[in-house]
């Protein structure tokens, strides 16, 4: 039996992260060290590699989950190591771990088994300290709205209509709604207020989108939180925020850098949840990987109806990025579970199952097709798969004219994802990409919507009340040329959890739409899909401690 994840990152023989750079050609000067295995890469170095040619960029995406995940992660950190192992300069570019996964269900976010990135405590939980910068740069301007409104609302905020919420980097269902302000005229005024998690904060989009200090401060200050009596829009730059959160941004814009246990490159740089917000890595780290590296592996969060959507749509649309291929991960077991196969069953043998939750999967295919960028499936393999049922992802995925290929990269490394890493370079090098977004910026917001919803999501109808549409129709002159950022449930097509497989003919509901003038894009909440999630009724917190020589133990 595999030793548990914490384990085997704990007994890696690691390189310094100085030697690490070294083999990217970052001098130590441009290194920011945090320890002997972190650091972030200097500003001024980055600015130096703006002439260099891009490298090969590779996104891997997948099916939709489990409630476990299906080893997005794994995946990448695997199939970077596989093309290092190839002699190929291969960099892994990976979102930050939140800590309310970490201590409510999913677990970390630094991969698994044999395919990690290391320090993966470290990663995992205080890491080099953005999450918690990105959180104190949203409630500082919190704070700062409610002192304007304390002592003299110059700029005759209606505090019925102040729009900012603060965050934590916690599931907390408990803060989703509350009254802030009681107690006296001495704590401010009395109104209603609540916390998103911090992944989903407009700052952490604006951090991921941000190009460099100037647009991050530039799109700080766009960002809207509130509204007079009248209903003119309040900036952050008209609260002179802008400044401060950027000062407090500062260090943290810088992309940091780690290693995999097969001590190869891997940058890990900003977190948003690709279910609540747009789900991919910052522009600033995966600009720099493609400027140090020959290929870029990145990942894009949750089901390819999400991350990868958003990824093309919002972060590609945005740079200029071209994808040159597509992976996309799939498990015997969670096409098992869209074939009807309840949760607690899926370790049993169940063909019949998997060639109807093989739909889900034929989908995704079909939709990274539109956007021009050819693909690969990773079949993610457990030790409960049977060879029928492998064989089976592959007869169907053939007859969609896809390969896909075995994986055993959580146990073997490297190792396990050559023949993955074969199929990518072979797909890389055919020229095969066109990239091209879903959507032009000239189509009305409500128009994108309903193009997502038809397009990706096999939907029939868009629906929205009175005061929503209204919303969404007031923000088009002035921001209809921004892009969409749906929020919705991970785990199916549509906007409810139970409707698996490739539902079609279904009807998307919009709950509320945020207007995200920072990161210039309109969030778009659907169904019951929640900005702040709540822990479980078992949550991993449950399992991890400290044992007798201080280290941890049950983080995964």
């Amino acid at each position: 039996m595999q030793k548990p994840d914490i384990d085997i990152a704990r007994a890696a023989q690691l390189e310094s992260i100085r030697d690490i750079g070294a083999r990217l050609d970052i001098p130590d000067s441009a290194l920011h060290c945090y320890g002997h295995h972190k650091a972030k890469i200097d500003y001024r170095f980055l600015a130096g590699l703006v002439d260099k040619p891009a490298s090969k960029l590779i996104l891997v995406t997948a099916v939709s989950p489990t409630p476990a995940g299906e080893g997005k992660t794994t995946t990448t950190v695997g199939l970077g190591d596989a093309l290092n192992r190839q002699g190929r300069r291969a960099i892994v570019c990976l979102r930050e771990p939140s800590l309310g996964p970490c201590f409510g269900m999913k677990g970390g976010a630094a991969g698994g088994g044999f395919a990690q990135v290391v320090p993966m405590e470290d990663i995992n939980l205080h890491f080099t300290g953005d999450m918690h910068a990105i959180t104190s740069a949203n409630n500082l301007l919190s704070a700062l709205i409610d002192n304007h409104l304390h002592w003299h609302n110059e700029l005759r905020f209606d505090s019925r209509r102040v729009t900012w919420r603060r965050v934590v980097d916690m599931n907390d269902r408990a803060l989703r709604q509350i009254t802030i302000g009681l107690g006296g005229p001495g704590n401010g005024f009395a109104r209603e207020g609540g916390f998103d998690i911090t992944v989903a904060s407009e700052v952490m989009a604006i951090f991921c989108l941000a190009r460099d200090l100037k647009d991050l401060q530039r799109r700080l200050g766009n960002v809207i939180v509130g509204y007079t009596r009248d209903k003119s829009p309040i900036t952050a730059r008209e609260l002179r925020a802008d400044g401060p959160m950027a000062v407090l941004l500062k260090d943290a814009l810088m992309p940091n850098l780690v290693q995999t246990l097969e001590r190869n490159p891997a940058l890990v740089h900003g977190g948003p949840f690709a279910n609540i917000a747009h789900g991919c890595n910052s522009i600033m780290a995966t600009s720099a990987a493609m400027k140090l590296g020959d290929y870029v592996v990145t990942e894009a969060g949750f089901g390819a109806d999400l991350g990868a959507e958003k990824f093309f749509n919002i972060k590609c649309h945005s740079t200029g990025l071209k994808p040159d291929a597509t992976v996309i991960v799939a498990t015997v077991r969670a096409l098992k579970m869209h074939g009807g196969v309840a949760r607690d069953q899926l370790s049993n043998p169940d063909v019949a199952a998997l060639r109807k939750g093989f739909a889900n999967l034929e989908r995704h295919v079909r939709n990274v097709a539109t956007f021009g960028v050819p693909a690969v499936v990773a079949i993610n393999r457990f030790d409960a798969d049977s060879r029928e049922e492998i064989d089976c992802i592959k007869t169907l995925c053939d007859s969609l004219g896809v390969e896909a290929i075995e994986c055993t990269h959580w146990s073997d490394g490297s190792e396990g994802a050559a023949s993955l890493a074969a199929a990518v370079t072979a797909l890389v090098d055919s020229g095969e990409a066109q990239f091209r977004s879903l959507y032009d910026d000239s189509l009305s917001l409500w128009d994108k919507i309903e193009k997502i919803a038809r397009s990706i999501y096999g939907a029939d109808e868009v629906i929205a009340d009175k005061k929503v549409r209204d919303q969404i129709r007031g923000f088009e002159a002035d921001y209809g040329h921004f892009r969409i950022c749906m929020a919705k449930t991970q785990y199916s097509f549509s906007s409810d959890p139970n409707l698996l497989g490739a539902p079609t003919h279904h009807v998307v509901p919009i709950r509320e739409v945020r207007l995200a003038a920072g990161a210039e894009f309109l969030v778009v909440v659907c169904g019951d899909i929640m900005t702040m999630p709540g822990l479980p009724a078992n949550p991993s917190a449950n399992s991890i401690t400290l044992n007798e020589e201080g280290e941890i133990e049950g983080l995964f």
